[in-house]
C-alpha cells in the first residue's frame, strides 16, 4: 500500500452523523429517554465508558434485528461530511472512523460516507435479537487512541500527520495522540482540550486546516 499523506479519524456519533444511534435503537425499546440521559452523562465524563455501554446496551434487550434497517434510514449524515471526506482524498489523505458505536449501523453508512477505515463495538444477538450485550471487547476512549496510531503507522503517517475530530470525553485520548485534536459539536471538557474548537456544525470547517 502506498503510503498516505496524512490521516483524518473521526468519531461517528454526533461528528460524523447527527445521531446517537443507541438512542435510535433504545426508540424502539421504547426506552430512549433514560438511555439518552446516561449517553449524555458519558460523553460529558461523568461516568465510566465502558460501564455506562454496557448498562444502556442491557436496555436493548429484546429488540429485534429488524431494527437496524429502520435505524439506517433515521440516520442523518453531519453537514459538510462528504465535502470533507473528499477533500481528504483529493490530496492524498485517509479517513478513519472509529466509533463507541455499533458495526451493525456503521458498516452501511460508513462507505457511502467516503470512510475508508472504521471500527466500533458489535452487539450480541441471540434468535434474531439483541441480546442486550456487547460482544468482544469495548471500543473505549484508549480503543480510540490505539486505533487512530495503528492506523497511522499502517499507512506510514506520522502521528504529527494525524487530525481527531471527536465530541464526547471518550475521544480526549484520540484527541491528544492526534497530531491535531479538533472539538466539534463537542461538550465543554472537549472544548477545554482541544488544539481548536470547530463552532459551525458543519464539516466542512475542516477543510481549511487539511495538509
Amino acid at each position: 500500500m502506498t503510503a498516505a499523506r496524512f490521516l483524518v479519524v473521526l468519531d461517528a456519533d454526533s461528528t460524523l452523523i447527527r445521531n446517537e444511534v443507541i438512542e435510535l435503537l433504545a426508540d424502539e425499546a421504547g426506552r430512549r429517554d433514560e438511555v439518552q440521559a446516561a449517553t449524555e452523562a458519558a460523553m460529558r465524563g461523568e461516568v465510566d465508558f465502558a460501564a455506562s455501554l454496557r448498562s444502556r446496551v442491557a436496555a436493548l434487550e429484546g429488540v429485534p434485528v429488524s431494527a437496524f434497517e429502520r435505524v439506517r434510514a433515521r440516520v442523518e449524515p453531519t453537514p459538510g461530511v462528504r465535502d470533507l471526506t473528499a477533500a481528504v482524498h483529493e490530496r492524498g489523505g485517509v479517513v478513519g472512523v472509529v466509533s463507541g458505536g455499533f458495526h451493525e449501523i456503521l458498516d452501511s453508512i460508513a462507505p457511502d460516507l467516503g470512510v475508508d477505515r472504521w471500527r466500533a463495538n458489535r452487539l450480541e444477538v441471540a434468535d434474531g435479537r439483541l441480546a442486550g450485550r456487547v460482544s468482544g471487547e469495548i471500543v473505549d476512549g484508549a480503543a480510540k487512541a490505539a486505533s487512530l496510531l495503528q492506523w497511522a503507522a499502517e499507512l506510514g503517517v506520522s502521528p504529527r500527520a494525524t487530525i481527531a475530530i471527536g465530541d464526547g470525553a471518550n475521544d480526549l485520548l484520540m484527541m491528544g495522540a492526534a497530531g491535531l485534536g479538533l472539538a466539534f459539536n463537542a461538550k465543554p471538557a472537549v472544548k477545554q482540550a482541544a488544539s481548536l474548537v470547530i463552532g459551525p456544525q458543519n464539516l466542512a470547517e475542516v477543510i481549511p486546516l487539511l495538509p
